[in-house]
């Protein structure tokens, strides 16, 4: 087509009126100027760039569609069918018209749809987003610094972009003044199977865009749109980036720990060698755990604590032992003997014994003891009374008895304690042991073997040896019963088992003396007529105390007070009472036997000394006194001679053994025979007179007397703290295997002056104490009504009161009818496995976590709990009761088990206690 034919309409559009846009400006796509009509006749350049300005090549639709122009003033212009252009009021521009089939050949369309993108074409337009991107970049800090917007597109990167760029005009726009935020729509995107909708697209865009007025080609434009689509991208992952970041922060601190963690774990666990299937021991740290059969950690503890050595090594072959034990020593500090050995199919028990190789190395070995690794039980009643164990806090001291007030152990030990979590460990007696418990709150309980001047005195290996074992099972109470299962009947008379049941129906009346003088045959007439005279109270044991004599180890009536004392006895015998003396090992300087025994060597005698030298000490009310040397093949039946004849003579059914504690011995003692401790003293004197005379008691024990003697439990304060002390001792002295205990008396032993303190002053010197207030006497007759022994000092009719009347005729009754059948049913277990008579609640139900610190109840067996008041003006308290369904004693009324009883009122002329039903019982 020449210039002269289509100079007036290019496809029927009038161009002689139209104001065309600068050429150069819109000569991008020159190139392909042939490609943009639509025959092959010869145009004029001019006419060319006029086509390629206007018109545009369709594809993949048969309709082309023109936008209508708008003037500098932004009025509407439209052309009729004649080609002339009209205006319209309307400020957007006008509807796109549908053209005639002849006439779409080379008009520019203003909507192009896009093809879908393949992996390939992907690969290849990305490869240039860098470059774009650096150049929007640029652009956009251009138009930050203008203040006007900006508008993107991408050129052709060639070397003489640069030189065309100066060359070029200022753009004009003519059918828009700058490109529309609005265009036709595009078609949708497709990318990695992901199709994007074109206007979501084109939204990324960070630039508003010309109106597309070139005939630039289709790949051009995809391009400028491809090289947006990265940055959409990178602006989405931005908005993550904090999370990533913080997540990967999080993600490293945990790695980090799991690193140190495993590495802590590695030292402690995979370091310790298993032995004998259930012991880790970690020969580093000497840390040790015993699990049982399921793998559950028991027990962890610490060995050799004093051992400044890390290094161990196995023991030479002299030194090595043929009962299967793993040796291991530390060179030039200790040696460590770890055995193995089954008490039953469920209990096994592990041996460990330290030898001390240096003088400075005393055997240490600890055990946890904090509330998180359960509650610890035995041993023996402590000074502050506590029940359980780990509640105490004391530091390292021997393991003897003693005065509770004053030394850290009571009357009664056994080298045994228990945790709730089934595991008992039990010391050798030849170990000089010292214990300690939350020593500067360790949360350990902690084991010393150690040579001493006094306790272990005696060395029976040149340097302390540690020796005990460990048991465990997945049942306390069944571990408990293994650990303390022995038999009493072995040697028993048929005299012996009555005396047992007399004890157990009957009370002990101790005379009240306040010395020697005010102790006499009439005192004691008189004394056992005011009890005929209750009439309600039946006749037990009339117990004497030592102010039969004359002289402490006189071991004779004194005449002068007792003139007639066999007389005196046959009456009693008539009436139906028992009669027995308190005997001490304690000879008084004063007594004529001082001297004999002096001469026949029956004393203990002074250490590194003759002999011929008496150890002297101070006991009770004697100030200066011997003590009989019971390790001489000559002293015991010295003693028994005497006994016997006094037995004989007076018609005196048996003895009460009253030999102190260790603490009463001399300090610088030496017997016969080398003792391990001075406690083997009392087991040595009780065991020899067992059998030959009848005993009704002993006053201290660290082993179980054979019956019918009761281990007495601990002299106390007659006071309200004093009340609460013996029920902690007897459920402490029925776990360490002492099933018959003997109170002491209703209201108290002595009476400590206000101004003293139990640290300062011994019960020994004390007196009996006076009448007790009578709340005080009421709430201790209620304890004592339920305990194996009842014990009388004070009468209740010296109160001269109804309400003390009525309650003890009541409780008395309480005793014959519940008590004392349930005493008597359980006397057989007694005997046949050394299970207590009084148990603590854990007892019942050792599952039950709160029967395990429960200090305040008791239980008879398995079919009674007492909850006594111990407080002063109290007349309601918490109440915890076991699984099942018992029956309550006051009311009646049935009560179910495994829950507290709160606010439970108890008056004053009542106790609280439970009888256990059948469990057939319907609640």
């Amino acid at each position: 087509m020449s210039k002269s034919e289509g100079g007036g309409a290019i496809g029927g559009l009038n161009t002689e009126n139209i104001p065309w846009a600068d050429d150069d400006a819109q000569a991008a796509g020159g190139s392909s100027a042939t490609a943009m009509g639509s025959s092959a006749d010869t145009v004029s350049s001019e006419e060319s760039h006029r086509r390629r300005t206007l018109m545009g090549r369709r594809s993949h639709a048969n309709h082309l569609y023109i936008k209508i122009p708008q003037d500098e003033q932004g009025a509407a212009k439209s052309s009729d069918k004649s080609g002339n252009v009209t205006s319209d009021d309307d400020e957007n521009p006008g509807p796109l018209k549908e053209m005639e089939s002849g006439e779409k050949r080379g008009l520019r369309r203003n909507s192009i749809s896009l093809p879908t993108l393949n992996a390939a074409d992907l690969e290849a337009l990305v490869a240039v987003h860098d470059a774009a991107q650096e150049v929007r970049e640029k652009q956009s800090r251009k138009a930050g610094d203008d203040g006007e917007s900006m508008v993107c597109s991408i050129e052709p990167d060639t070397e003489q972009s640069s030189e065309d760029e100066e060359k070029k005009p200022s753009k004009k726009y003519i059918f828009r003044t700058k490109r529309r935020s609005s265009i036709a729509p595009l078609p949708a995107l497709r990318l990695n199977d992901k199709e994007m909708i074109a206007n979501e697209f084109d939204s990324q865009s960070v630039t508003t865009q010309n109106s597309i007025t070139s005939a630039s080609s289709l790949a051009s434009l995809l391009k400028e749109k491809i090289q947006m689509f990265p940055s959409m991208l990178r602006k989405k992952k931005k908005s993550k980036d904090f999370k990533i970041k913080a997540f990967v922060a999080c993600l490293f601190l945990i790695i980090v720990f799991l690193i140190g963690y495993a590495y802590i774990m590695y030292n402690q666990q995979i370091l310790a060698r298993s032995y004998f299937d259930r012991v880790k021991f970690n020969k580093g740290q000497r840390v040790i755990g015993i699990y049982n059969d399921k793998g559950t950690l028991m027990v962890t503890g610490r060995l050799g604590t004093t051992i400044h050595a890390d290094k161990a090594y196995h023991c030479l072959t002299n030194n090595t032992l043929d009962d299967g034990s793993v040796c291991l020593e530390w060179d030039g500090k200790a040696r460590m003997y770890l055995n193995f050995r089954e008490l039953s199919p469920t209990v096994p028990c592990y041996t460990i014994r330290w030898q001390s190789l240096s003088p400075d190395v005393l055997p240490t070995d600890c055990y946890e003891s904090f509330m998180g690794q359960g509650h610890w039980y035995g041993g023996g009643l402590t000074r502050g009374g506590n029940w359980p164990l780990e509640t105490e806090s004391f530091s390292f001291a021997p393991f003897i008895t003693g005065d509770a007030n004053r030394q850290q152990w009571g009357n009664a030990l056994k080298r045994y304690f228990i945790s709730s979590r089934g595991v008992a460990i039990q010391v050798d007696e030849k170990t000089p042991l010292y214990v300690s418990m939350n020593d500067n709150k360790s949360g350990e309980m902690c084991f010393r073997a150690k040579h001493d001047h006094f306790a272990f005195v005696n060395r029976l290996t040149a340097l302390p040896e540690l020796s005990y074992r460990i048991c465990t099972s997945d049942n306390m109470r069944q571990l408990h019963q293994q650990m303390t299962q022995q038999s009493l009947w072995d040697g028993l008379k048929e005299h012996d088992i009555n005396v047992v049941h007399s004890m157990l129906e009957e009370p002990v009346w101790q005379i009240p003396s306040s010395g020697g003088k005010s102790l006499t045959a009439d005192g004691i007439h008189n004394y056992t007529e005011r009890v005929i005279a209750l009439g309600f109270l039946r006749l037990g044991h009339v117990l004497v105390n030592e102010f039969w004599q004359k002289h402490i180890g006189d071991f004779t009536l004194e005449t002068e007070r007792f003139p007639n004392l066999e007389e005196t006895v046959t009456i009693l015998h008539r009436r139906g009472f028992r009669i027995a003396f308190s005997v001490q090992p304690f000879i008084s300087t004063d007594s004529a036997n001082f001297a004999q025994s002096v001469a026949k060597k029956l004393l203990i005698y002074e250490r590194q000394s003759e002999r011929s030298i008496p150890a002297l000490t101070r006991y009770k009310s004697v100030a200066s006194a011997g003590v009989l040397d019971i390790t001489n093949n000559a002293s015991i039946p010295w003693l028994i001679e005497k006994l016997e004849k006094i037995q004989k003579d007076y018609k005196i059914d048996g003895f009460y053994l009253d030999f102190g504690t260790s603490q009463n011995m001399p300090h610088y003692y030496q017997c016969n025979k080398t003792l391990y401790n001075p406690d083997q003293y009392k087991t040595i004197f009780t065991t020899a007179l067992e059998g030959v005379i009848s005993l009704i008691g002993v006053s201290s024990a660290v082993t179980v007397p054979r019956p019918p003697a009761f281990v007495s439990l601990p002299p106390v304060n007659s006071s309200w703290d004093g009340l609460k002390t013996v029920v902690t001792s007897a459920l402490t002295y029925g776990i360490i295997g002492y099933p018959f205990i003997m109170p002491g008396p209703i209201g108290g032993d002595y009476l400590l002056p206000p101004s003293a303190t139990n640290e300062t002053v011994s019960f020994y010197s004390m007196n009996e104490p006076p009448l007790p207030d009578q709340e005080l006497y009421l709430r201790w007759m209620q304890l004592a009504t339920f305990l194996p022994v009842i014990r009388f000092t004070h009468l209740p009719s010296e109160y001269k009161s109804d309400l003390v009347m009525e309650v003890v005729k009541e409780l008395t009754l309480i005793r014959q009818k519940a008590v004392i059948p349930l005493l008597k049913k359980y006397l057989s277990d007694a005997m046949n496995e050394g299970l207590p008579l009084i148990r603590p609640l854990w007892m019942l139900d050792a599952q039950d976590t709160a029967c395990l610190y429960v200090n305040d109840e008791f239980s008879i067996g398995e079919n009674l709990i007492v909850a006594p008041i111990l407080e002063k003006g109290q007349v309601q308290r918490e109440v915890y009761l076991p699984q099942g369904v018992w029956k309550d004693g006051i009311d009646g009324s049935l009560r179910k088990g495994s829950r507290w009883i709160h606010n439970y009122r108890v008056p004053e002329d009542k106790v609280a206690y439970f009888m256990k039903m059948p469990d057939n019982t319907r609640f």
